[in-house]
């Protein structure tokens, strides 16, 4: 080498042992930062209920006039009544003082929704689900398989709270209920009966008294009282949300025993 510098084979070797040394010191992790906890809109977060533990609603699904608002009722329901569009898929909930809380609503694809009156005459917490025969009739591909019905808990499609529609003493089998299928509200996708945010029908639930008057109103209707809104959403297929998709396997876990009711 040069200068007459002279490196000897332990020269080498103790030079190659330190460079060794220094690459093998441990690298300091950093350790990767913890996702901030979602917010969500006021009324929509988590609600642990009767031993139920019901998730938030994403924010995504209460874009827009999608989610629950209080006002003056401008409609033409008498007080005391439930006033249901399902071309702009609100449910009013018409108080005595004229006042009004309006929630989003899913209803029936074309062909499948309730029409004309009913009254509220029983509600429920946390209901089981049966298929009708003409739902298992007309669409087996879907209901077939939940021929035996769904005890009541996260996994039924009624969600958190049920409430039953009658004409007279006739069952009509049409339900204002809650849902694990956050898509559908604000759309067209049932079988017919109207949908809601858990959070949403548990607030309405609360809220009212049976036996309650229900209006469902017409096409002219819709178009007199709210047009800017007529025919709002879309029309989408019929399915069930496996509630595993939405709840995750923890939340299910602490589900209780199955329990039928004759929804």
């Amino acid at each position: 080498m040069h200068n007459g510098t002279r490196l000897t084979r332990r020269g080498f070797g103790a030079m190659m042992l330190g460079t060794a040394a220094a690459c093998a010191r441990p690298v300091p992790v950093t350790e990767p930062a913890a996702p901030a906890p979602e917010v969500f809109m006021e009324g929509y977060g988590p609600i642990a209920d009767a031993g139920y533990n019901l998730p938030g609603i994403p924010s995504k699904y209460l874009q827009g006039v999608n989610r629950r608002m209080s006002g003056i009722y401008n409609g033409e329901a008498p007080p005391n009544t439930i006033d249901v569009d399902p071309y702009a898929k609100f449910l009013y909930h018409v108080r005595a003082d004229g006042t009004t809380t309006r929630y989003p609503v899913g209803v029936g694809r074309a062909g499948k929704s309730l029409r004309g009156g009913a009254t509220i005459k029983l509600k429920r917490e946390w209901p089981g689900w049966t298929p009708t025969q003409n739902m298992l009739r007309t669409e087996p591909e879907v209901y077939g398989p939940y021929r035996a019905g769904i005890p009541g808990g996260l996994r039924s499609p009624l969600g958190a709270r049920a409430l039953y529609l009658y004409r007279g003493s006739r069952d009509t089998y049409y339900r204002i209920h809650g849902t694990n299928d956050l898509g559908s509200i604000g759309n067209s996708g049932s079988a017919g009966c109207i949908r809601m945010f858990n959070q949403d029908v548990i607030h309405l639930y609360d809220q009212i008294e049976v036996p309650m008057q229900v209006l469902i109103r017409s096409p002219e209707e819709s178009l007199r009282v709210d047009p800017e809104n007529y025919e709002r959403g879309v029309e989408l297929p019929p399915k069930i949300i496996p509630p595993e998709e939405l709840l995750g396997g923890d939340a299910l876990a602490a589900d209780r025993p199955p329990r039928f009711d004759d929804a």
